[in-house]
């Protein structure tokens, strides 16, 4: 047990720095590219993607995730879904290439969107192969490794679309960094963990695979239908521009949830699951998981609610992106909302629950394609943010579900730090610095923001972020 938690400590931590390193590595990739590009290009590139996210649903068929959940595993386990999965891999670039004029013509893609088309297909072959290494290390919950790995690849990508971009690239800059990250991080993976692949398929294994992994990746089509399938819908229906602030918006707003949760969640899957056994175990992870997550996202998303118009006027050549502040401020409530369903879904997945999570994505799929359409017609650009943020309120249902399951506290470790950011909030909104637009107030701004919501803590819940984060070592070190 005391190896266990040792090992989830430094893969948590390990996660979060890569989500923290890329974040901030992203943070300036992202201010200079745009600055340098259009919102347009930056639709082209979120359609691509979304394409390709749709390729590589079904690349797996849940077979991954089996090999994870599954207590013990054998080669044939291994070789079973190393082969159904290159040939599935295959057969869907294949079909993808031979696609390439049908896509390019549907959205009236420039040459270069179709040649980062490709460059994304040749990617997601590449990837594929890093599969199996990634399990093996995810069993053993070590996580450094896959994080060095993900480091390295984030920084080869970034680094090139900032240099290409400002050496006027365009949309080039995204295809040739994707192909050097891939090539990156396929290299390190094997150096980190070393397999010799093995070919063969054992119908009785892949059988008991399939029994979990299909109901899994079920709902994470029904993620893809919600997510990138939509931005496919909106990019023909509002066009590649308004698509792009759309995706600035979006990405931003949900930038806290990312690093955190994103982080969270590789580390939490494979916990439950160790842990599917012990309830009193379960109940704590649980509880510790919203206190903690409560602690750094609430805060966080209300200092970016308050600075992000701040910084768009700040930057140079940024006021571009002002027309899409409205959507950033719309996202960010629903990303706030929505992130409190992310670790009871991994909770649920964890025991094998997997149907009761299927069900929400069910819910959340029908009323996103239910919704989005109707309020696309009614308000534009505004239909998918709303759409997004009526839904993020069904976490209340998730929190709900989960508590059947097994009996943990939820309000009492989200009160504390939701009233200190709103006190923050509104001591920041009505300061007389607020007002200023210049880079000094932006960090007079900030420091107020953070010493507002530590004081808030200590003063009125005798909470303090740095025995918290003795505590939480402590804990793991026991």
């Amino acid at each position: 047990m005391n190896d266990i938690k040792k090992k989830t400590l430094i893969s948590t931590l390990s996660l979060f720095f890569q989500s923290g390193y890329s974040a901030i590595l992203g943070f300036i990739a992202n201010l200079v590219i745009t600055i340098v590009l259009s919102p347009k290009i930056f639709g082209i590139y979120f359609t691509v993607l979304s394409i390709m996210a749709i390729l590589n649903y079904f690349s797996d068929i849940g077979l991954a995730a089996s090999l994870i959940q599954k207590k013990d595993i054998h080669q044939k386990d291994v070789s079973t879904v190393f082969t159904v999965q290159q040939i599935l891999i295959l057969s869907i670039i294949l079909i993808g290439f031979l696609s390439t004029n049908f896509i390019v013509n549907f959205y009236q893609l420039p040459p270069e969107g179709k040649h980062l088309f490709w460059a994304l297909l040749l990617s997601f072959f590449l990837s594929s192969l890093k599969t199996i290494p990634s399990i093996f290390l995810e069993r053993k919950i070590q996580f450094q490794k896959i994080v060095f790995v993900q480091v390295a690849e984030n920084t080869f990508f970034y680094l090139t679309v900032i240099i290409l971009a400002i050496l006027g690239f365009k949309l080039n800059s995204f295809t040739i960094a994707v192909i050097f990250r891939s090539l990156v991080g396929l290299i390190l993976i094997y150096i980190f963990s070393p397999w010799k692949i093995n070919i063969g398929i054992d119908f009785q294994s892949l059988k008991k695979l399939l029994s979990f992994g299909l109901p899994f990746q079920t709902s994470s089509f029904l993620a893809l239908i919600k997510d990138d399938l939509l931005t496919l819908y909106l990019s023909k229906t509002l066009g590649f521009e308004i698509l792009g602030f759309l995706g600035w918006a979006k990405k931003w707003a949900e930038s806290p949830i990312r690093i955190i949760m994103d982080s969270l969640s590789r580390v939490l899957f494979p916990l439950f699951s160790r842990f599917q056994d012990d309830k009193e175990k379960l109940k704590t992870t649980l509880e510790k998981v919203v206190y903690y997550q409560s602690m750094i996202i609430i805060p966080s998303i209300f200092g970016l609610i308050l600075m992000m118009g701040k910084i768009v006027d700040i930057i140079p050549k940024y006021s571009k992106w002002s027309i899409a502040l409205p959507y950033f401020y719309i996202f960010s409530f629903s990303a706030l909302l929505s992130s409190y369903s992310t670790p009871f879904i991994n909770f649920l997945n964890g025991i094998g629950k997997i149907k009761i999570s299927f069900n929400f994505m069910v819910f959340w799929t029908i009323f996103t394609w239910i919704l989005t359409p109707i309020l696309t017609n009614l308000f534009s650009g505004f239909g998918f943010p709303l759409t997004l943020l009526i839904l993020s309120l069904s976490f209340i249902l998730v929190v709900l579900e989960t508590k059947k399951q097994i009996n943990f506290a939820f309000l009492k470790n989200v009160f504390p730090f939701f009233i200190s950011s709103l006190i923050m909030f509104l001591i920041i909104f009505f300061s007389p610095f607020y007002k200023f637009k210049t880079i000094e107030f932006l960090i007079i701004n900030i420091n107020l923001g953070i010493i507002t919501y530590l004081l808030t803590l200590k003063i009125l819940f005798n909470i303090s972020l740095l025995e918290e984060i003795k505590n939480l070592w402590k804990t793991f070190q026991q």
